[in-house]
């Protein structure tokens, strides 16, 4: 699979990733041994580069990839963690004695001495604009408990602040045919400043997927039944944003036009081929319940690009239907 620079750590990781939120938690139940082979089938696949949290599944996730990892010597993966969700969402919080604890504690479940890279997890808006917060960072590098750090973040704007601090290597964000903001500013910055650009949600929580209908429903410990509208975080993390009848009716469309402008492609994998070639791109990162999602996301990688037809058809169904109702919130 095609690697891409991550900014500038000095790593390679696979155009796609895989996310694991899937594998803690609120997607509904996946046991312990369908989640490692669902990361047996990532690697064999050629994927190199692996997203969790501290906070998925109070560190199922963080621990399933450490015993992943213990098994398999071999595998050569890149492992992105996150940390800031498991208090209160208080700036005070983000200190360097609770960076250092939280680190710790993915440390030990993940069973690495370093963490590859760390990234603040959607923090409180007032800590992008914190010189303490990243000044903390800088020292849990210098005392090589973390080899890199980044910023998950819920807004374009946040995007921006989080690139122009100088040590900043990622930015993790929201980026599919229904979220398209990213495009205009944050993705020419990042590429500027040299600022990997992570991107999760990738298939709208599975509505570009095409499969679902007005009548589906999702297990009750699903996000997509209790967050539909922000109830316990960010709206846009569910279906990106968009009402689930929206964005039933326009994920039916893409498929569609998916269908009719590259045959053979399903509309997943053209979901995920629209975020690979967009410059600026270092990874997509979209999850996967079973092997078989596993791999097909991972073969996104070796679909061409889609060509200048669908694109626009792709930007007339996003104008039409999703622009008016997502673009400006995140």
């Amino acid at each position: 699979m095609q690697q891409r620079s991550l900014a500038r750590t000095g790593r390679a990781v696979s155009v796609v990733g895989l996310g694991t939120w899937q594998l803690g938690a609120d997607w509904g139940d996946v046991p312990e041994a369908d989640a490692l082979a669902v990361l047996t089938a990532a690697v064999e696949a050629g994927v190199t580069f692996f997203d969790t949290a501290d906070v998925y599944g109070d560190g199922r996730s963080e621990q399933l990839i450490g015993r992943f990892l213990a098994s398999r010597p071999d595998a050569s993966v890149t492992v992105a963690t996150k940390m800031g969700r498991r208090v209160p969402q208080d700036p005070a919080e983000y200190t360097e004695a609770a960076f250092r604890g939280w680190i710790d504690r993915s440390r030990t479940n993940l069973g690495v001495d370093r963490i590859d890279l760390t990234q603040l997890h959607c923090p409180p808006e007032a800590v992008f604009h914190d010189d303490r917060v990243f000044d903390a960072l800088d020292t849990l590098v210098d005392d090589g408990l973390i080899a890199a750090y980044g910023v998950s973040v819920e807004t374009c704007d946040q995007a921006l602040s989080a690139i122009a601090r100088p040590s900043v290597q990622s930015v993790q964000i929201i980026l599919n045919a229904f979220r398209r903001k990213p495009l205009e500013q944050v993705l020419p910055a990042a590429e500027a400043a040299g600022v990997a650009i992570i991107a999760r949600v990738p298939l709208a929580s599975g509505l570009l997927s095409g499969r679902y209908t007005a009548q589906t429903v999702f297990a009750a410990d699903d996000h997509r039944s209790y967050n539909r509208h922000g109830e316990a975080f960010d709206v846009g993390e569910t279906f990106a944003g968009v009402d689930y009848p929206t964005g039933v009716a326009a994920a039916h469309e893409f498929a569609a036009l998916v269908t009719d402008l590259a045959p053979g492609v399903t509309p997943a994998q053209a979901a995920l081929r629209w975020v690979i070639q967009q410059r600026g791109v270092t990874t997509v990162i979209p999850g996967g319940r079973t092997v078989e999602q596993v791999r097909a996301n991972a073969g996104a990688a070796d679909v061409p690009p889609l060509t200048d037809e669908l694109l626009r058809a792709i930007g007339d169904l996003y104008d039409r239907r999703i622009r008016p109702l997502v673009h400006d919130r995140w």
